[in-house]
């Protein structure tokens, strides 16, 4: 592990700064889904809980 020292914290915090900021802005923009997002948003809606395929089967289905 390299040493650490004042400065690479400096360079860590400083880019976590502008990681923040970058989030922030996405954040902030007010996005618009597209009419097929919206289409497949509504149809997961109007999907009965009963047609969801559980975690632990789809585990088992793909983990052997």
């Amino acid at each position: 592990m390299a040493p650490v020292s004042l400065k690479t914290i400096h360079e860590d915090l400083r880019n976590l700064q502008k990681d923040m900021q970058f989030i922030k802005h996405a954040i902030a923009e007010d996005f618009e889904l597209s009419k097929e997002a919206k289409k497949q948003l509504e149809e997961a809606r109007n999907t009965p809980r009963a047609e969801y395929v559980s975690q632990k089967d789809i585990e088992k289905e793909f983990l052997r």
